[in-house]
């Protein structure tokens, strides 16, 4: 169930919505590459990105490229690899490169981490490195431990760690979510719209305090954090809420799928 619903009706052609995809959109699964996108999920984005008239965007850590297949054939505006790069308009013609790849030499350093044992993966999104240890939770402390060394032999500054849902994260400093969903206000047609914003981790908390200045609020997933106005328990409550919305119809905490 929702914990707070929001203040008011929704009134979407004054509304941009954007939302992370990991633990918001869907649910995790051990690997990244095994998360699914219920087909009722398309229909309810490409719904909304017509009654918005396109103002609905993806925020993620992932790729561009990664966002584009997982949604397939659904295009959407979408912000990647936390903010390296982001396109404004579907279909990836206005792609934004903000930042170049991280550097090899950072890569091929972390990737000594898989030596602490079986279960350890490694993602290269490009302008950053993630390293999963679902599969080996216990493995935790080690592989956190190990990144923070390996970062502390590069320059103070250059690097910034993002822990996750057991996954932490390498990127060049200097760019995040929050910067890019600033940028991305700019473009129509977000320019003037009131955003709502959804995110369930850490890197998503960057974004929070950027919406007050175009007047929009945010929502977390999972757990309550600064700056929000409300929070919901799990993808699906989110996945419930957009589909409400997105038939215009407000949304009643009985109706929820994880209402008692």
């Amino acid at each position: 169930m929702t914990n707070v619903l929001p203040p008011g009706e929704i009134i979407l052609g004054e509304t941009a919505l954007l939302l992370d995809i990991d633990g918001t959109l869907l649910n995790f699964a051990p690997t990244p590459r095994e998360v699914v996108v219920p087909p009722t999920l398309r229909d309810t984005l490409q719904r909304l990105w017509e009654k918005t008239g396109g103002a609905v965007a993806l925020v993620s850590g992932r790729s561009l490229d990664d966002i584009a297949l997982l949604f397939a054939p659904l295009e959407l505006p979408a912000i990647g690899g936390h903010g390296a790069e982001f396109c404004p308009f579907p279909g990836g013609d206005s792609e934004v490169i903000r930042l170049g790849p991280l550097d090899p030499t950072v890569k091929r350093k972390l990737a000594t981490v898989r030596d602490i044992g079986p279960g350890i993966l490694l993602e290269d999104k490009t302008h950053s490195l993630a390293i999963h240890y679902r599969l080996a939770p216990d493995k935790e402390r080690a592989v956190l431990e190990t990144v923070r060394t390996i970062c502390g032999d590069f320059p103070d500054g250059m690097l910034e760690l993002l822990p996750g849902n057991k996954v932490i994260e390498v990127k060049q400093s200097g760019f995040d979510k929050g910067t890019a969903v600033r940028e991305l206000m700019r473009y129509a047609p977000f320019r003037g719209r009131r955003p709502i914003f959804i995110g369930d981790d850490v890197t998503d908390e960057r974004v929070f305090p950027v919406l007050p200045e175009f007047g929009g609020f945010g929502f977390s997933v999972g757990r309550r954090v600064d700056g929000v106005v409300g929070y919901f328990d799990t993808p699906a409550d989110v996945r419930w809420w957009l589909e409400v919305v997105s038939r215009e119809r407000r949304p009643k905490v009985a109706d929820s799928p994880s209402a008692a």
